[in-house]
């Protein structure tokens, strides 16, 4: 069965046939269109979807790249991408599209992939700012950048308040006495989430006029969970004076709650732990995991209104600024009176 077949059971054209098979129904009548749609349902006809792209120069598909992910990683390693992935694939499949995953370790790699596929836009996850704007130059689709950070005019960018997730993490530790507080993330050196998370940090002691605490930042590779569990074991080991501790990233969290508890410290008895997702698994931790929640299906609506205006030739919002919320749970205590006895065990 394809077009022509139908077109010949219609008696019409295979044009009058596409015409109403794309909604064209100002160009057939009535009659024309009801016997149409009688013969594509009688004989369960579906028109290939390859042809229809070359016809409408059009696929409905929608690319999501994730990039700096290497040969041997998942992209289901950080619960992260799996939630926002989650969150597009829906909206993308509720307007009628299909979602492209593509993971790379580079971000320009790409390019060759979207000319390929012949993808009507994509979504581009934690691309750094200069290399979204060389991309953005060589793509010919709309693409919305998610956690870029740049208030460039040519980029459409959907990002959070960062540097306000990391003051509310500082700020809820030091109200509740706490006032040697490690930070834990990747490098903070370079423009970027991470650094504006510790800028929030930083933030939050300047507010309240308390010095930063010496040897405050520990540094790790990446937010996996296992270079969390070394920052855990480090703390235990050798930073007896540290009651609190803020983590760039839940899986690091994750990960430092296990590495106190392999090194001898409780949480949040000894150590108190504030996260930033605020992932589902921050449920199901013991203790519940304290978190900065990034309303992430929010982000994902954001992005993906700002996508589907451009692919219908509207205008759409150059940058959008998610807000950050603290989810309070079990993982911080206070210690205000062991403080003013000076214990700060």
């Amino acid at each position: 069965m394809n077009l022509k077949t139908i077109a010949k059971l219609a008696g019409v054209s295979t044009v009058t046939v596409s015409n109403v098979m794309n909604g064209k129904h100002n160009k057939a009548s009535r009659e024309t269109i009801e016997r149409v749609q009688k013969i594509i349902e009688e004989t369960g006809y579906h028109p290939s979807a390859t042809a229809r792209s070359l016809i409408m120069k059009r696929s409905r598909i929608i690319a999501v790249v994730i990039p700096n992910l290497h040969a041997e990683e998942s992209f289901s390693a950080s619960p992260y991408n799996t939630q926002i992935l989650g969150y597009l694939e829906r909206y993308i499949r509720s307007r009628g599209y299909y979602m492209m995953l593509r993971c790379v370790v580079q971000s320009f790699e790409v390019l060759s992939d979207l000319a390929t596929w012949n993808i009507d836009g994509a979504f581009l996850l934690g691309v750094a700012a200069e290399d979204a704007l060389e991309l953005q130059k060589k793509m010919d689709i709309p693409a919305v950048f998610i956690d870029t950070d740049t208030e460039d005019g040519s980029l459409v960018t959907v990002t959070i308040e960062d540097r306000k997730g990391g003051y509310l993490a500082a700020r809820h530790l030091l109200d509740k006495g706490h006032r040697q507080i490690a930070f834990i993330s990747t490098s903070t050196k370079s423009p970027g989430v991470m650094q504006e998370r510790y800028r929030g940090f930083c933030d939050a002691y300047r507010e309240l006029g308390i010095e930063l605490p010496p040897d405050h930042l520990i540094g790790t590779e990446n937010v996996f969970y296992e270079q969390g569990v070394e920052a855990g074991k480090l703390i235990a080991a050798s930073r007896p004076e540290c009651t609190a501790a803020v983590a760039a990233a839940d899986m690091l969290a994750f990960g430092v709650m296990e590495g106190l508890r392999l090194g001898g410290r409780r949480v949040p008895e000894d150590v108190s732990i504030v996260g930033y997702d605020d992932l589902p698994e921050c449920q199901y931790t013991h203790p519940r995991l304290t978190s900065i929640s990034q309303h992430l299906e929010e982000k994902a609506l954001c992005a993906g209104k700002a996508l589907f205006s451009m692919l219908r030739n509207k205008p759409a919002a150059r940058h959008q600024t998610v807000d950050v919320e603290l989810i309070e749970r079990q993982s911080v205590i206070d210690i205000t009176d062991r403080r003013l006895k000076g214990d700060t065990q």
